[in-house]
């Protein structure tokens, strides 16, 4: 007998949690990003073939408290006052519905909400590209890339989404988390 799951549907949410102790803090940001009540395993870096992407309102109503859920997940946390956190999920999807895209996660200290995303963005773009045989200089600007993808008529599209914020100086965590959630 095989089991096969391929998830029918995603959506994608991110979230802040600030709190005394670090795992607190971690459990904040789930619940700001709605996705608290789940049993989340992190999976690798497939946007599966077809599958509707849902707004994160859609995508938390298909979520049962206690489920286990797959999920593409980036988070970084510290108390180190004024230290700037940011974590993004960038996707990249192909043409051809039936191909399955990429996620990629990424989390820096130091980078702003565009730069992470764009830095997660070009990494999925990367992936995804080299499975469809567009080559490229990988010391190009990620504009240069997006130009070079869109000509190549093979990528549709290339999106991310990112959370960042500033520890504040009360020694308190700051956890930022950035998530892709599969649903079945």
């Amino acid at each position: 007998m095989t089991l096969s799951f391929v998830p029918s549907k995603v959506f994608f949410t991110k979230g802040v949690g600030i709190h005394r102790e670090e795992l607190h803090s971690f459990e904040l940001a789930l619940r700001d990003a709605g996705i608290e009540k789940c049993n989340l395993v992190t999976v690798s870096s497939i946007f599966p073939p077809n599958a509707k992407k849902l707004t994160r309102a859609q995508g938390i109503k298909e979520l049962s408290p206690g489920q286990i859920t797959f999920c593409v997940m980036s988070k970084i946390s510290s108390n180190e006052p004024k230290r700037l956190l940011a974590a993004s999920v960038g996707c990249a999807l192909p043409t051809d519905k039936d191909h399955y895209g990429y996620l990629s996660e990424h989390h820096a200290y130091g980078q702003n909400a565009e730069v992470a995303g764009d830095y997660a963005e070009d990494l999925a773009a990367g992936m995804l590209a080299s499975t469809l045989g567009i080559e490229l200089d990988e010391d190009l600007g990620w504009d240069e890339k997006k130009e070079i993808y869109k000509i190549s008529d093979k990528i549709v599209r290339t999106t991310n989404l990112t959370q960042s914020a500033v520890v504040k100086g009360d020694g308190k965590y700051t956890t930022v988390v950035a998530v892709c959630v599969l649903v079945p």
